[in-house]
């Protein structure tokens, strides 16, 4: 599913900051994207440490430039946007102190425009990732929280199923309109992996048959986003059975487009969401991509602390073609 993504990025020019330039598995994917003229790396850190790193890996990083916060000749610059940008919460000395650590510096990077996107959380937790994007970068207008999505894929080829499910790891309990930009975004990046998003947002009632305060939320959601979005094909409220199951559909909802032929799914909550994806991954045979963070006014995104050389590799190809 990569292919035509890695295709569109050799034509530009992106460039990549990694937060965490001298863990070996970024050394290894950024050494990798280079020699392979898909982005170009930007890795943070002492550059003697990046450089031991990379040796002792066996990394060529040689044309890979490394940029030390200590001892940044733009700081000054940085330091005073990013006071205007906290808006008097924080003063020069506390940012100055907070740009210091790489996930503040890349994300100011990305503000400034000397680098495109960022992707971290390699040692950093999700929050670490997270907070400084809310914060400098912000969401795009219109926006009001910063959703997720993954991207599950099973098999190779023409033949290779694609889904996308959203929210399955920053919003906890999301309420209509958080689910009406969580499907919004969750169905453009699906179009960026070439599916053709069927929307369905999933409950444990399928048009009425169930019923309570979870049920009419996701049925209130789905209209909504009829509503803001009519280019897309989105149902709701839907049982997963009645969302991917034609013979299913045909009982419970029949008449319904979207129904039986679901493909991009809107969770009604973390809990089930992560569950969600994790069961498609685990006990499905599903290779799971993300999360991939949505909304934001620049592509930043979020690495597993377990994760490793490919999965940050794919997950730096993903981040730039956001772009």
């Amino acid at each position: 599913m990569f292919t035509k993504l890695i295709e569109k990025l050799k034509k530009t020019y992106t460039t990549l900051v990694f937060t965490e330039g001298a863990d070996p598995r970024i050394l290894e994917a950024a050494s990798r994207l280079k020699r392979e003229g898909i982005l170009q790396p930007l890795l943070i850190g002492n550059v003697q440490e990046v450089q031991a790193a990379a040796q002792a890996g066996g990394f060529d990083i040689a044309d890979i430039r490394i940029v030390d916060p200590m001892h940044y000749r733009r700081m000054d610059e940085l330091v005073q946007k990013m006071v205007e940008l906290r808006k008097g919460k924080l003063s020069p000395e506390e940012c100055r102190a907070l740009l210091q650590k790489g996930n503040y510096f890349g994300t100011m990077l990305v503000k400034l425009g000397v680098a495109d996107c960022l992707l971290g959380g390699a040692t950093y937790s999700t929050a670490d990732t997270v907070r400084p994007a809310l914060q400098l970068i912000r969401t795009k207008p219109g926006h009001h929280i910063v959703g997720s999505c993954f991207i599950l894929t099973r098999g190779s080829g023409s033949d290779a199923e694609l889904l996308a499910m959203g929210d399955c790891a920053i919003n906890i309990k999301p309420n209509e309109d958080e689910l009406v930009e969580i499907a919004i975004e969750t169905a453009e990046c699906a179009k960026m992996f070439g599916i053709d998003p069927q929307v369905a947002f999933l409950s444990y009632s399928t048009k009425g048959s169930g019923k309570g305060e979870d049920v009419d939320k996701m049925r209130a959601a789905a209209q909504k986003a009829k509503q803001a979005r009519p280019d897309l094909l989105i149902e709701g409220e839907l049982q997963f059975d009645a969302a991917v199951s034609p013979e299913v559909a045909q009982t419970k909802c029949k008449g319904m487009p979207v129904a039986g032929h679901a493909n991009t799914f809107v969770f009604p909550d973390i809990n089930a969401g992560n569950i969600g994806y994790k069961i498609a991954q685990r006990l499905g045979g599903f290779e799971a991509y993300g999360p991939i963070l949505l909304g934001l006014n620049a592509p930043i995104n979020d690495l597993s602390r377990g994760c490793n050389a490919e999965e940050v590799y794919y997950m730096s190809i993903i981040t730039a073609g956001l772009r």
